[in-house]
């Protein structure tokens, strides 16, 4: 009796930090998000059911590319739905010009489902301690690619031509870490001597790089 009650409280935890590990399920049918709300975060800001439309749900724009004009030669432009709000998801539309690319990062709060809808993308993410395995894939045209939640991760276009890439992750808030700009880039900066020992560079280069601008 004791090992069933055991097993029936792990299997109770575990499926409390599944629901935990996401974003939280809406309570209604949705939550419009009204921009002359005093509320900007989640689940904040409800527009009155009376008054939402069909337009609520629709947005115009993602056949028209993101600004590539910075140093990375790639942006994101994302599907600003206001029926979106509490539904757990946002999609953006990537794009790259040849070589252009997105630096290693990853998203703590979500999974991202990359979908190329022009040109060659390649993207791979790496495993966590001790494996740190590499995955990495040069998708085409039609060619789906899923980077698990949390995982460093990376894409950049390949070819000779623009490359359009379509980019849904299941939360709505999934932040973004970009490894470099989060390690050389923290204010106030993190010890030049330790981060020399850390990643084995020269302490004059761990200081260059921390008088970079990477924001």
């Amino acid at each position: 009796m004791a090992g069933v009650v055991v097993l029936f409280s792990t299997l109770a935890l575990n499926l409390l930090c599944l629901a935990l590990a996401f974003d939280p399920s809406p309570l209604q049918d949705f939550c419009v998000f009204d921009a002359n709300s005093p509320g900007k975060s989640m689940f904040l800001g409800c527009k009155n059911p009376g008054t939402v439309t069909a337009d609520d749900f629709f947005y115009s724009g993602l056949h028209l590319p993101a600004n590539t004009s910075n140093p990375y030669r790639a942006g994101l432009k994302a599907a600003r739905i206001p029926g979106l709000n509490g539904q757990g998801l946002t999609l953006a539309r990537l794009d790259f010009l040849p070589n252009g690319f997105i630096p290693p990062h990853y998203h703590p709060r979500a999974a991202e489902i990359l979908t190329v809808l022009e040109g060659s993308l390649e993207v791979g993410f790496v495993t966590s301690y001790p494996n740190y395995e590499h995955y990495p894939k040069v998708l085409n045209k039609g060619d789906v690619y899923v980077v698990p939640v949390g995982l460093v991760h990376y894409q950049r276009g390949v070819g000779n031509a623009n490359t359009v890439v379509l980019s849904a992750v299941n939360s709505q808030n999934a932040g973004i870490v970009e490894v470099a700009a989060g390690i050389f880039g923290a204010k106030p900066v993190i010890d030049s001597n330790y981060l020399a020992n850390a990643f084995r560079l020269n302490k004059g280069i761990v200081e260059q790089l921390q008088s970079k601008p990477w924001s």
